[in-house]
């Protein structure tokens, strides 16, 4: 597949008129709905952000408590919402939730259905690590998730594989601002 670098592509973008480049981004549109959600998230803003969220936090239960059917359970599907999300917009905090969100029924799958095994957790354990990082000494990130954190965090407890240990490394290194107190 050939590639296009960023300042060749910005070089012949300069060399469109309006017309070309509105038929050019029209046609980009159309090729894939990964594109088209990132220009209905730049052209309807906070509305279509808001439902690209719920979409991507659907496509996350689903993978793990459907309303119809058993669990699919692939995890690679519940990531690929997230990040297919992160390129949307770059609202830190709705990406964030989306991620322990993604912890949360993890933990919760694992009541329902019983111990799964270390690649499972290792996958939760890491992604509950990006979002203790992204809370890190921020105060308004910590005030969003630091209860849903220490909740996962105590629920973890029945888990096998180490997991709750795992989580107690990123949850214990988060910086909590002074006026908040160490949880």
């Amino acid at each position: 597949m050939a590639k296009l670098k960023v300042a060749e592509l910005k070089k012949h973008l300069k060399s469109f008129d309006k017309e070309d480049l509105i038929r050019l981004i029209v046609q980009l549109s159309k090729t894939s709905k990964e594109a088209q959600n990132y220009l209905v998230a730049e052209v309807q803003g906070e509305a279509a952000i808001a439902e690209l969220y719920e979409e991507a936090k659907n496509k996350i239960k689903n993978e793990f408590f459907p309303q119809k059917g058993e669990p699919k359970f692939r995890l690679s599907e519940a990531k690929k919402a997230i990040s297919n999300f992160a390129k949307y917009t770059d609202d830190k905090l709705l990406k964030t939730d989306l991620m322990l969100y993604y912890v949360e029924l993890g933990t919760d799958f694992t009541s329902a259905y019983g111990d799964i095994d270390g690649p499972f957790y290792d996958s939760l354990a890491s992604m509950f690590s990006r979002v203790t990082k992204a809370c890190d000494g921020d105060l308004d990130m910590l005030r969003n998730f630091g209860d849903r954190l220490e909740v996962v965090y105590s629920n973890a407890g029945h888990v096998g594989w180490g997991y709750k240990d795992d989580l107690a490394e990123s949850y214990y290194s988060i910086g909590w601002p002074e006026d908040e107190g160490a949880k």
